[in-house]
């Protein structure tokens, strides 16, 4: 594949290959399996036929809706709950009501693979939308796609749950009920790594990574692209996200003589990160993924500590995109106390695909949805062709699941404030 600069001072092409695989371990556990009843409903009969003749269809929704990253979830909840919103008003598919139904995960693969195991059991569930730390994720998978049962997510960027743990040299597809509408680290990863050692000029660097799924995927996935560049990693560290102290990291990249830093983690940590890093001296840049890019990245390192902190995220800058000016204006008109964030326009996509191939379905189906249960391997099967004109672009499925639109911006803090779009890249085979 290689990178194609759409908006940037010049405009050049370079190459990349295929990143080095990412270990995914899907955890299912099937002891949770006895809670599912704990997510399901006591009602109807499993058509979810209701009196004026509609059928009610549940689409769950999967997230972390409280503690350290409760603000990017709940901004993804409503941008799910607007594309669900619209869609009934739209009367997008006659004769069916959308329902969304949230689950908090708090970022723990365990909760998440219990939460799966409700969706299944209400059988009012057509498929869900999540989650968003692609560990979860990967807890989730096998438990809907036991189900027949569709997943799709506008945050997961790791590579292997969609092609499998040897994406680089033999990618397979082990679940064909998940999608995305997100590019994967193996794409995104590179972008940043040219943009530290061509623009940054920084030679010499330091990883460090929260020991989770995305974490050590997306440094995975920026060493190899930054050493074939030329560039040295001088040290390897991991830190525990649950604690806040991070001392003995700073320590290791002050003595490394490490130019800069590239964090694989979430916004939480690394605003902590930076902000120590600047007070013990260390002035260089910080980078990471999508997960780093997030306004409480500032207010957590502070304005001043912020500035030069580097973070991509996927398409070009959604408040410069026309796709995307109504959802941004109905996001607005709603009132919500969350920003929709760096994901919330791609999960806006993923649930109005979901509900794309829920139409698909049903029109095959003979117009009526009957048995929600039986009707979800269809929806499966629909997924799979949905395209559409969406918030963010072109929305479609490769033979993966993965998203066809791939254009990676880099984004950066300056003067105390994210700055969109500083290097727009699109990615093409």
């Amino acid at each position: 594949m290689h990178h194609v600069r759409t908006s940037h001072t010049t405009s050049t092409t370079r190459r990349a290959g295929r990143r080095r695989p990412v270990a995914v371990t899907a955890s299912v556990l099937a002891a949770a399996l006895l809670l599912a009843a704990c997510g399901s409903r006591d009602e109807g009969t499993g058509d979810g036929a209701s009196g004026d003749g509609t059928t009610t269809v549940t689409i769950g929704f999967d997230a972390p809706l409280s503690k350290d990253l409760a603000a990017v979830g709940l901004g993804m909840k409503n941008s799910a709950e607007l594309a669900v919103k619209k869609a009934n008003k739209d009367e997008t598919v006659p004769g069916v009501t959308f329902e969304l139904v949230a689950k908090d995960d708090q970022a723990t693969p365990n909760i998440g693979q219990q939460n799966a195991a409700a969706f299944v059991a209400d059988d009012s569930v057509i498929g869900v939308v999540g989650a968003y730390n692609s560990s979860v994720s990967a807890a989730m998978v096998s438990t809907l796609r036991d189900a027949g049962m569709a997943q799709i997510s506008g945050a997961n960027t790791a590579a292997a749950l969609t092609q499998g743990a040897d994406y680089k040299t033999a990618p397979r597809r082990e679940y064909d009920n998940y999608f995305r509408t997100i590019s994967t680290d193996a794409v995104a990863a590179p972008v940043m790594a040219e943009y530290f050692f061509d623009d940054l000029k920084v030679k010499k660097l330091a990883t460090v990574d929260d020991k989770k799924t995305y974490g050590v995927g997306i440094v995975d996935s920026f060493t190899d692209a930054y050493e074939k560049l030329g560039g040295k990693v001088v040290v390897h560290q991991s830190l525990n996200p649950d604690e806040s102290d991070y001392a003995a990291v700073v320590n290791s990249v002050k003595s490394s003589g490490a130019q800069g830093v590239f964090y694989g983690g979430e916004y939480p940590q690394a605003g902590s990160l930076k902000k120590q890093l600047v007070a013990a001296g260390f002035d260089g840049p910080l980078g990471g993924g999508d997960a780093v890019k997030d306004d409480e990245l500032v207010s957590i390192a502070g304005a001043a500590a912020a500035n030069g902190t580097y973070a991509h995220s996927d398409g070009a800058p959604i408040d410069k995109l026309d796709s995307a000016k109504d959802f941004i204006s109905a996001y607005e008109a709603a009132g919500y106390e969350q920003p929709y964030g760096v994901f919330g326009a791609y999960v806006y996509d993923a649930t109005t695909a979901l509900i794309q191939a829920v139409k698909a379905a049903v029109e095959g189906n003979g117009g009526t949805a009957g048995k929600v249960t039986e009707l979800r391997p269809k929806v499966v099967d629909a997924l799979q062709d949905v395209t559409f004109d969406g918030a963010t672009g072109k929305v479609g499925f490769d033979e993966y699941g993965d998203s066809v639109n791939q254009v990676i911006s880099v984004n950066g803090v300056q003067d105390g404030k994210w700055v969109n779009g500083i290097d727009v890249v699109t990615v093409e085979d």
